[in-house]
C-alpha cells in the first residue's frame, strides 16, 4: 500500500508536466523533465543502498516518500523555468531511496524460492499507482488546476509515510545514523556480483524514458483525448500478467522469462512507433505492459539471486542505478531527437527497440559465457 501511494504520488504528475513546462516558456526543455529526475535518483542510489544495509529498510523508505511530500508543496511556489528544473532534480531523490529499501525489505520477509512471486506482487501494487496516478492527475488538472494536482501528489506521499510507521524493521544489525555513513567509497557504489543484470536493466529501460517524454504528444497527435490513457492501458495489462509472471520465473528460471520479455518489448516498441490510430496505439500499449509486467519481477529476482545477503541493499541500488540511467538517457535522447517535431517520434521508438534487442543479444550470447550462470532460479 505504501508503494502504491508513493508510485501514484509522483506518476500522477508525469502526463501534465510537459504542457506545464511549456506554459512556463520552457518547451525546449521537455527532455529534462525525466532526465533530471532520474539523474539524482541514480546519484542517490549508492547512498540509499548503503543506508538500507546500515540503518534499516523502513527509515530509508520514509525518506523517499518525504521528498515527494516536500516537492508537491514546492511546485506551486517555484514557477520559473529554472525553479522547476531544480525541483525536478530534487524530486529524483524520492525514487533513489524508497524503491531500493522496499525491494530489500520484501526480499527479507519472503523465502528465496518465492522472490519472483513476491516481486511480482509488489510490482503489482507499484504499477497500480502508475496506472491510476496519471489518470487522476489529468482529471485533477482538467477539473481544478495544476496546483490542485501538486497538492494531491503531496498528500498521497504523506499517506505512504503513515503506513510505514506501522511496519516492523527487518534489518537485524542496525546502526544509528551518523554523517560518516554518507561517505561513499568506490567499492560501495556498485555491487560487482550483479553488473551483468544491471547492464540488461539499463538497456531495457531506455525505452521507458522515451515513452515518458514523447508518448503524450504522440497520443495527442493520433487523437487520444486523455494523456494518461496510454499509461493506464499499459499498466493495467502489466498488472494482469504480474499475477502469473513472478511465479513463472520461480518455476521456469529467470533467464528464460527475461529473454522472452525482451523480445516482446522490442515488438511492442516497433508497434508504438508504427501506430496510426488511437486503437492501434492502445493495443501496442497493452503489449508493452505485458512485456514489462513479465520482465520487471523476473529481472529484480534475478539480481537478488546473484547478490550476497549482507549487500542486498547495494545490489538493489546497483540495479536501480542502471534503471535510472536507462530511463534518464532514454528521456534525454528522445527529447533531443523530438523537439516538438512529431515526425521524429516513430524513429525514436525504432531506435530504442534496437537497443532493447541488444539486451537480448547480451543475455543470450555474452552474459552466459562470462558469468556461467545456471538458469535455474535461486542459484
Amino acid at each position: 500500500m505504501s508503494s502504491f501511494l508513493f508510485s501514484a504520488s509522483f506518476n500522477m504528475l508525469i502526463p501534465e508536466l510537459p504542457a506545464y513546462l511549456a506554459s512556463l516558456g520552457g518547451a525546449e526543455y521537455k527532455g529534462y523533465i525525466i532526465a533530471l529526475f532520474t539523474l539524482t535518483a541514480g546519484i542517490s542510489r549508492p547512498f540509499s543502498g548503503k543506508l538500507t544495509d546500515k540503518i534499516g529498510r523502513v527509515p530509508v523508505m520514509a525518506v523517499g516518500s518525504l521528498v515527494c511530500v516536500i516537492c508537491g508543496l514546492l511546485y506551486p511556489l517555484l514557477t520559473s523555468i529554472a525553479g522547476f528544473l531544480w525541483l525536478r532534480l530534487f524530486h529524483g531523490f524520492s525514487t533513489g531511496f524508497k524503491p531500493t529499501a522496499t525491494a530489500a525489505y520484501v526480499a527479507d520477509i519472503v523465502p528465496g524460492n518465492r522472490w519472483g512471486e513476491a516481486m511480482g506482487i509488489h510490482g503489482l501494487c507499484f504499477s497500480t499507482g502508475l496506472a491510476i496516478g496519471p489518470a487522476i492527475g489529468s482529471e485533477l488538472s482538467g477539473r481544478f488546476s495544476i496546483n490542485a494536482l501538486f497538492y494531491c501528489s503531496s498528500l498521497f506521499a504523506l499517506l505512504s509515510i503513515v503506513i510505514l510507521m506501522n511496519m516492523k524493521e527487518t534489518l537485524v544489525k542496525k546502526e544509528r545514523f551518523k554523517l560518516s555513513l554518507l561517505k561513499i567509497n568506490s567499492r560501495e557504489i556498485i555491487e560487482k556480483r550483479v553488473i551483468g543484470g544491471a547492464f540488461i536493466t539499463f538497456l531495457s529501460y531506455l525505452s521507458y524514458g522515451a515513452i515518458l517524454t514523447v508518448v503524450s504528444d504522440w497520443g495527442t497527435h493520433l487523437g487520444v483525448a486523455n494523456k494518461g490513457l496510454f499509461y493506464m492501458v499499459f499498466t493495467v495489462s502489466s498488472l494482469i500478467i504480474r499475477f502469473a509472471s513472478g511465479k513463472m520465473s520461480d518455476r521456469l528460471g529467470r533467464v528464460s522469462i527475461i529473454k522472452f520479455s525482451l523480445l516482446l518489448l522490442v515488438v511492442a516498441l516497433v508497434l508504438i512507433g508504427s501506430a496510426n490510430s488511437p486503437l492501434f496505439l492502445m493495443c501496442a500499449a497493452g503489449l508493452y505492459g505485458i512485456a514489462t509486467g513479465m520482465l520487471s519481477p523476473a529481472l529484480t529476482a534475478f539480481i537478488i539471486d546473484m547478490s550476497h545477503p549482507d549487500h542486498r541493499g547495494k545490489a538493489v541500488a546497483t540495479m536501480y542505478i542502471a534503471l535510472e540511467a536507462g530511463i534518464g538517457l532514454g528521456a534525454f535522447f528522445a527529447g533531443a531527437l523530438y523537439i516538438s517535431d512529431v515526425k521524429m517520434i516513430p524513429p525514436t521508438f525504432y531506435i530504442v527497440a534496437v537497443l532493447t534487442f541488444f539486451a537480448f543479444i547480451y543475455l543470450q550470447f555474452i552474459f552466459k559465457r562470462k558469468a556461467k550462470f545456471n538458469e535455474s532460479p535461486n542459484t
